[in-house]
């Protein structure tokens, strides 16, 4: 079972297709306009198909291997239109002169000859495949983009819990029990039962937090190191700024120092969340780190496994999580299968939904939200029906994993590869929205339609990962207003490691990829750079995606080897990420991956110089050089760049040159991280009409925020953390649409400035961290009548809320962290 067989894929060709038959202006697919409108005919065909074929191919082979061969023909396609789309993007940047030789040289009979004997053949071999659905008896079917709001009500049922209530009372009451030592208490359960949302519920509890002085979450992974625990401990301590030290270069020694300094006297509370495997010895490591707590310190373990629970604690309490009983089972589904109060309309829909949740025997949480979230929206009789009399409930009480199935069945199909794409992240893994529809775009999985609402690709892809949560594909939803982070539980991993098949590879040691793969990601602190080399010259030449997926921070298996081969061998690269590589240099020819549309050097600490001839890459949308510390300048011709949407720099230039980033009118997205000798931007920025995310990190030189930003407005998100040195000039220069604002480590902010009232019409969300001198809230705080959450950290000068905070009504989530005095006056 593949993925979806290609109708997102499929789809993107067909529209791209139809783009250059119809555009004139593009020159360059001039001789080919005949071929390419049969190509488009051909491809319009076959996907009318593809959504059967989908179905079928489950239970038979040969339309397993018919759906085969035409994703690998519809790839050809699709490097083919995005050269035609590369030739003309370049064509657009090359002066006039030089631009009719070039035009000239392209119409050469050579150029002309290769591009319509790869169209010939193409369409030949779609021919050929269109004739064969017949002999499969596949039907034509349609299907349309679901457009799923993220209403209140699906993040609501995100953090449902029912039927937890005693055993929620049980961890409460042993969390305040005191001791004289650290204690230990571990939560047991088969996978899906409902630890990680207990924890959680114990962990948002009222009562636990005024117990405790501090409360740290800690994700696991399967892998159980002291260092990386102890780093994700220190992380949301904020002990790194205390400190004054870079977390992944202190060795363990020092990291239990730190640890120990930071604990020392508090009552805290750690959960250590889904912890998979941990020897004695690695235990007592950890615990030497913790000696330092205040009497009644907890630590709360999820774990599957009664081993566990007993190397951690061999002496103390173990709650074991059970099922939930029927009737809090019929109430969990029917309220992720309706919204709040519809099911009393189908009442013969609630009776089928009983005779589903009986055969839910296990009572397991995660298969009876999974089953709802499958249902909903849907209110025909038959829909239901078929779920009851689903073949899954004959596979002997085992039958989470092929529910889960059936839900992937269910989705929509250009969610399905979206899904798939997941399986190239490690278990575990804390996905940024903005960071996986990204890669989705760079890739061509983001479907395409005619609402005009829902064109910008990351309008698109937000829709996707929302619906993908809304279906419960996704967990643990965290918001931060610009953006947000998730989680998918276990099972959906293994299911997504499933569907995904050859396409997707996540290569862990030298012998487990797939020679096929056209996605490949590698677990980089499990492979050396050779075997890592090594791989590589074993996978396909197809090879559409590289990168290392990772957590930690710690150096992954690259070196100029590495990058060299695969520019070389993988022309048809679009998404290289070498994030916290260790190369000095990219080579000049990483111009020849003319196909890459994402491109990252995150957290490279020895690179100081770009090559200009990177400026080539015309479809390039994401260009990531976020903690290149040692990068003396941008590139030269950055201008040239016009497809880039996303563009993140750390640089160490004082000012950035005229006719640069000013120029790149397609971008959505920029973001200055750790630029400690820029003290303003260039002028021209106004210009970037396009963009709806300004943010400024550690950029301690930084006076004052960019002229003309009031012409910005499509600016929708506007962060602005640790610039020491910036003065908030009133007036009315600045944005007046923003839907999030987060202020952070700002020493000179002691009153919030007064062009944010300009937004109180669309601002949603508003964090204030870390601004030691900020006093007290304006009067037209209660102005803000979009607000919907407000976070506040720290700002110890800050003791109450300004009057009129019940005019707040759209208000739902208010956080107040390290601040007691205002916790206390805010309750």
């Amino acid at each position: 079972m593949a993925e979806d067989p290609l109708s997102s894929p499929g789809g993107k060709v067909v529209e791209m297709l139809a783009s250059f038959v119809c555009r004139e202006s593009v020159l360059l697919t001039y001789d080919f306009k005949s071929d390419l409108g049969k190509l488009r005919h051909s491809l319009t065909t076959i996907q009318a198909v593809l959504l059967d074929a989908d179905a079928r191919q489950v239970e038979n082979v040969d339309v397993s291997v018919w759906l085969r061969r035409l994703k690998d023909v519809a790839y050809d396609t699709t490097d083919v239109v995005d050269e035609f789309e590369y030739e003309a993007l370049r064509r657009q940047e090359v002066p006039r002169k030089v631009r009719l030789l070039s035009f000239s040289f392209i119409k050469s009979f050579g150029y002309r000859f290769k591009m319509g004997s790869r169209i010939k053949d193409i369409r030949r071999r779609l021919e050929e495949i269109a004739k064969e659905k017949n002999y499969f008896h596949i039907k034509e079917r349609l299907e349309g983009m679901h457009i799923v709001h993220m209403e209140r009500e699906r993040e609501r049922i995100q953090r449902l819990v029912i039927g937890r209530d005693n055993d929620k009372q049980r961890i409460i009451d042993l969390l305040m029990d005191p001791e004289n030592y650290v204690s230990v208490i571990p939560i047991v359960g088969i996978g899906g039962m409902g630890k990680t949302t207990l924890a959680r519920y114990v962990y948002d509890d009222e009562r636990v937090a005024r117990n405790f002085d501090c409360k740290l979450w800690v994700s696991m992974s399967q892998d159980f190191k002291v260092s990386n625990v102890a780093k994700e401990i220190l992380t949301p301590a904020g002990a790194e700024a205390k400190a004054g030290m870079v977390i992944e270069n202190l060795k363990m020694d020092h990291l239990e120092a730190i640890v120990r300094n930071i604990l020392k006297g508090k009552k805290f509370l750690i959960i250590l969340d889904d912890v998979w495997n941990v020897s004695t010895e690695e235990w007592n490591d950890l615990k030497n780190s913790l000696v330092g707590g205040a009497r009644g310190s907890k630590i709360v373990v999820t774990t599957r496994y009664h081993k566990v629970a007993s190397v951690m604690s061999p002496t103390g309490p173990i709650h074991e999580i059970k099922g939930l009983p029927e009737a809090n089972c019929l109430s969990l589904f029917l309220k992720c299968a309706f919204n709040e109060g519809e099911e009393k309309k189908y009442p013969e829909l609630v009776d089928i939904g009983e005779e589903i949740v009986k055969k839910c025997r296990n009572g397991v949480p995660l298969a009876v939200r999974a089953l709802g979230s499958l249902l909903y929206s849907k209110t025909d009789y038959r829909d239901w029906i078929s779920i009851r009399d689903s073949e899954i409930w004959r596979q002997n009480g085992n039958y989470i994993m092929p529910l889960l199935t059936l839900s992937y069945h269910q989705l929509p199909s250009y969610l399905k590869q979206c899904f798939a794409y997941c399986s190239l992240y490690p278990k575990g893994y804390s996905y940024d929205s903005k960071e996986l529809i990204q890669c989705w775009m760079a890739n061509g999985l983001l479907l395409q339609t005619s609402n005009k609402t829902t064109q910008d690709p990351e309008n698109i892809g937000l829709q996707h990962v929302k619906e993908l949560l809304s279906r419960s594909f996704f967990q643990e939803l965290r918001d931060f207003g610009s953006h947000f982070r998730f989680k998918m539980h276990d099972l959906f991993h293994d299911l997504s490691l499933h569907v995904a098949q050859n396409d997707y590879c996540l290569i862990e040691n030298p012998t487990n990829y797939h020679a096929r793969a056209r996605h490949v990601s590698f677990l980089g602190n499990h492979l050396g750079v050779d075997e890592a080399t090594m791989v590589l010259h074993k996978l396909s030449n197809k090879v559409r995606t590289i990168f290392f997926p990772s957590e930690d921070v710690l150096p992954v298996s690259v070196d100029e080897s590495f990058v060299k081969t695969c520019i070389s061998r993988l022309k048809l690269l679009r998404l290289l990420d070498l994030s916290f590589s260790s190369i000095e240099q990219l080579p000049n020819s990483i111009n020849t991956l003319k196909l890459l549309k994402y491109l990252s050097l995150c957290g490279n600490k020895k690179i100081k110089k770009l090559p200009n001839s990177i400026c080539n890459l015309q479809n390039l949308e994401t260009l990531i050089l976020v903690g290149c510390k040692e990068l003396e300048e941008l590139p030269r011709d950055i201008y040239k760049m016009t497809s880039l949407r996303y563009l993140s720099i750390t640089t160490k230039q004082t000012c950035l040159p005229d006719n640069g980033i000013e120029c790149l009118h397609s971008l959505r997205t920029l973001i200055f991280e750790d630029c400690p000798r820029i003290e303003s931007l260039a002028e021209g920025i106004q210009r970037l009409t396009a963009l709806r995310r300004l943010a400024f990190g550690s950029c301690e030189c930084l006076i004052s925020l960019p002229r003309g930003m009031k012409q910005l407005t499509a600016l929708e998100s506007l962060t602005i953390n640790g610039c020491g040195k910036l003065d908030f000039v009133e007036g009315e220069d600045y944005p007046m649409s923003l839907r999030s604002v987060v202020v952070s480590a700002l020493p000179q902010l002691v009153a919030l400035p007064q062009w944010l009232r300009g937004s109180a019409k669309s601002l949603q969300f508003l964090c204030i961290s870390d601004c030691d001198y900020l006093g007290a809230l304006p009067e037209w705080f209660s102005d803000l009548s979009s607000l919907r959450k407000l976070e506040i950290w720290g700002c110890q000068k800050l003791t109450s809320m300004p009057e009129g905070m019940d005019h707040l009504t759209a208000l739902r989530d208010l956080v107040i962290e390290d601040n007691y005095e205002l916790s206390r006056n805010c309750k």
